[in-house]
């Protein structure tokens, strides 16, 4: 009776060790997989500058409008950024004309016989995964160029500033490798093909990667919305 009573005391041992090993090694991978996913998050973010363009509504008047002004803040762009290759002089240029970039969104507005107003802002805003041509860029925070216009309330429309996406024609399914190669120069080896090889379909790790960078992300930004409601 006294074994058997021993015995059992063993195996509850045996049993709590166990689980409290295996809670240990848990929490050391999800350690790990947020420090991934925030270090990949972070690099994504600190060298990629998105345009960011809100319409006032919702209605096919302000989501035309918005599209116009999309056009001819890229066009102005454009030439701003010709030739730029680091991510820092885009930003400098970008808050250099703020002003200017307020004026040719307001007055492609005005030609429209629209009386909105237009805000320009540069920050980090959160960004939902997206996918341009061969180039997957997965939900976080990203350095951006914000127009809003009017209210802001309507469908948004984005892209890549810089390295140069919004300027390049990827309607056909691939981004021009003069672009890669700017991409790789201000990107790390994991980041870069991180974003890169998700049309390749036979990688599977890269794949979860990606994953697990959306995962984290897309709940560290409802968490972060949460709190903002809350402390609004």
């Amino acid at each position: 009776m006294l074994n058997s009573s021993n015995n059992i005391g063993k195996k509850n041992i045996f049993v709590k060790v166990l689980t409290a090993i295996i809670l240990f090694v848990s929490v050391l991978s999800c350690v790990g997989l947020i420090s991934y996913s925030e270090n990949v998050s972070s690099g994504l973010a600190d060298n990629i500058i998105r345009l960011h363009v809100l319409a006032n509504s919702d209605s096919p008047e302000d989501q035309q409008l918005k599209r116009d002004v999309r056009d001819v803040v890229i066009n102005f762009m454009k030439d701003k950024l010709k030739n730029v290759k680091d991510v820092e002089t885009t930003k400098r240029i970008i808050e250099e004309n703020s002003e200017a970039i307020k004026q040719v969104a307001l007055s492609e507005i005005r030609r429209q016989n629209k009386d909105y107003d237009v805000t320009v802002m540069f920050g980090k805003y959160p960004f939902p995964t997206k996918v341009y041509g061969d180039i997957s860029l997965p939900t976080g925070n990203y350095q951006a160029l914000r127009v809003v216009i009017g209210n802001g309330e309507g469908q948004n429309w984005w892209c890549v500033l810089f390295p140069p996406l919004c300027f390049v024609d990827a309607t056909h399914g691939t981004v021009p490798d003069s672009v890669k190669d700017d991409l790789k120069e201000v990107l790390s080896e994991e980041e870069y093909y991180l974003i890169t090889a998700q049309d390749e379909g036979d990688d599977i790790e890269i794949e979860i990667k990606f994953k697990i960078v959306e995962m984290f992300q897309k709940s560290k930004i409802k968490i972060a919305s949460a709190m903002n409601k809350i402390f609004q």
